[in-house]
């Protein structure tokens, strides 16, 4: 064997995303793009706000070769004192620019928080259904992941968190509007959450981090918000990213937001850090920092994304499949009938790609991404009932 057993694991367990990226390359050279109906990846497609393409022009513009040098492992100080005013107005709770830390994306925050706070053998607890990296991060730090079922509809089950909780647990990590589920915890739920944190902290005699991964904060519908974890917990680190908000996902761009008042504040920003450097990061993009300084309040245009949630929602509602419907997002979660796996092969019979829900812990699920087209969307729905109707044989 080349490649080490564990490596060996993750490609088996994160094989269902890929499998279908490739099945969709295979069905669209066979019967033509416009015919492939591919939900599987969330790719954001909208292209950035405008102000993305002007600040780019005035970065050429005014070009200097110093742009490209290193800077420290924790970015500009400029663009930290930007990305603090986006928190103090997200939050509601003042910060500066010393409690942020540009990284490489959402994914490259998480993975420096575990390696700045993790031991070998601390559990990171999660709600699932849940984003299936989550567990290749975790364990690139020596952490334990563990999962915790959520509700009938996603929502946060407080007795099931509590029993979960040991005295190996460090972190608590959400991610709210959720992938795949598109829920968004309500206030009273991340109060609750945070009440059982305090509380459990307290007779542990240690602090729980409260970690929220916020890719999808800016991404939700219908006028709701996404609750601040500051304002209830100062235990708490915020990963975020630019990926879907301003459609920069292969720039790689987003940073770590740590509560003015966390216990170890300085030791753990001194190791968040150095985390960034030896991570092999060892900053975030030059580039991409300029631009999010720029651009750090504006967001792709969300309503187009909605209109896409609507008419999936009711493409799943004419097939009669139960779903909650997304409050944010890329994504939405059915139910089905038969095996997941089952599912998703009757549907690329009728060249629709989507995602088993066993890659994130619901096999009773299945994953569809709305990053296409209405056009696609609408072309894909009497394939999709077509599809349906053959499964009612398994049922």
């Amino acid at each position: 064997m080349n490649i080490s057993n564990q490596i060996k694991i993750y490609i088996e367990k994160s094989s269902w995303i890929r499998r279908m990226f490739e099945e969709g390359l295979k069905l669209k050279k066979e019967f033509g793009e416009k015919r492939v109906f591919d939900l599987s990846l969330g790719n954001p497609d909208l292209p950035p706000p405008p102000e993305v393409k002007e600040t780019l022009e005035k970065i050429v513009r005014n070009y200097d070769p110093t742009y490209h040098r290193y800077m420290p492992n924790t970015g500009f100080p400029f663009v930290r004192e930007i990305m603090a005013k986006k928190i103090t107005q997200e939050q509601g709770i003042k910060i500066t620019f010393k409690e942020i830390i540009m990284t490489c994306g959402a994914a490259g925050a998480l993975n420096v928080i575990f390696k700045t706070l993790l031991n070998p053998g601390d559990e990171v607890l999660f709600p699932s259904p849940f984003f299936v990296e989550y567990f290749f991060y975790i364990e690139n730090h020596q952490g334990i992941p563990k999962t915790i079922p959520t509700k009938e509809d996603f929502s946060l089950d407080m007795n099931k968190i509590e029993n979960a909780i040991t005295s190996k647990t460090k972190i608590f990590l959400i991610n709210s509007p959720n992938n795949p589920t598109g829920q968004i915890y309500s206030v009273e739920e991340i109060k609750e959450l945070c009440d059982l944190l305090k509380k459990k902290s307290q007779k542990l005699g240690k602090p729980i981090y409260l970690v929220s991964d916020e890719p999808y904060r800016n991404l939700v519908f219908d006028n709701e918000k996404v609750p601040s974890i500051f304002q209830f917990y100062n235990n708490s680190i915020i990963a975020y990213s630019f990926s879907k908000e301003l459609s920069l996902a292969g720039e790689r761009i987003g940073f770590i937001a740590v509560h003015p008042e966390i216990e170890n504040k300085e030791i753990i920003l001194e190791g968040l850090a150095l985390c960034n450097r030896i991570l092999g990061f060892v900053n975030a993009p030059a580039l991409a920092q300029r631009i999010v300084a720029n651009c750090a309040f504006s967001k792709v245009e969300v309503n187009i994304y909605q209109k896409r949630r609507d008419i999936i929602c009711n493409i799943l509602k004419e097939a009669g499949l139960s779903f909650i419907k997304p409050k944010g997002g890329f994504f939405v979660f059915p139910r089905v009938p038969i095996e997941d796996i089952k599912f998703c092969e009757i549907l690329k019979k009728e060249l629709i790609l989507a995602v088993p829900g066993r890659g994130f812990g619901s096999p009773n699920h299945i994953r569809l991404s709305f990053c296409v087209s209405e056009e696609t969307l609408n072309n894909m729905r009497p394939n999709f009932l077509k599809a349906c109707e053959k499964i009612q044989k398994y049922v």
